[in-house]
C-alpha cells in the first residue's frame, strides 16, 4: 500500500502533467484538507520530492492569499541535452546532484528504470570509497562515461 506522501506526490505530478504551462499553483491548506492530512505533510512532500535536482522549481508566497507554485522544467533535447549534462556534471558532482540528474533523466524517459538503478549504484558513496574531492571527480567521470554510452554522442 502506498503512503500518503506517495499519493500526494503522484497527484501533484498528474496535475503538472495535465497543465499546458507545466505549472501548478496550490493552496497548502486546501490540499491538506483534500488529503485529510496536516499542512506540514504537504510541505514535506514538496520539499523532498519536488527539488531543483529533480527538475522542479518551487516558489511560495505566505499569507492569506498565499500559494505554492510548482513548475517542471524539461530537459533540453539532443545537442542541447549533451551541453546541459556537461555543464551540470562538470569536473565533479556530489551524490545528491548526481541522483537528482539521474532522476530527471529517468522521468524524461532518457533512461529506463533499470539503467537509472545501475547508475545510482555505480555513483553511490558506498561504492566510491575515496576521500573528497576525488570522489566527486570520479563520480563525474563515471556519469559522463555511462551517459555517453547510454544516450549516444
Amino acid at each position: 500500500m502506498r503512503n500518503i506522501s506517495d499519493i500526494i506526490e503522484q497527484y501533484l505530478k498528474n496535475i503538472l502533467h495535465e497543465s499546458p504551462e507545466g505549472t501548478v499553483e496550490i493552496q497548502r491548506n486546501d490540499l491538506a484538507d483534500q488529503f485529510s492530512c496536516v499542512p506540514s505533510q504537504i510541505n514535506y512532500v514538496i520539499s523532498t520530492r519536488f527539488t531543483l535536482e529533480k527538475g522542479y522549481v518551487v516558489e511560495s508566497k505566505r499569507g492569506g492569499g498565499g500559494y505554492i507554485r510548482i513548475q517542471r522544467f524539461e530537459l533540453p533535447q539532443n545537442v542541447a541535452l549533451h551541453a546541459h549534462l556537461k555543464s551540470t556534471i562538470g569536473c565533479g558532482i556530489d551524490q545528491n546532484a548526481a541522483e537528482g540528474l539521474i532522476y530527471q533523466l529517468e522521468e524524461a524517459r532518457f533512461l529506463t528504470k533499470r539503467e537509472a538503478c545501475l547508475m545510482r549504484a555505480a555513483v553511490s558513496r558506498e561504492c566510491l570509497t575515496v576521500k573528497l574531492p576525488y570522489r566527486d571527480e570520479i563520480r563525474a567521470k563515471i556519469m559522463k562515461a555511462m551517459l555517453i554510452s547510454l544516450l549516444g554522442k
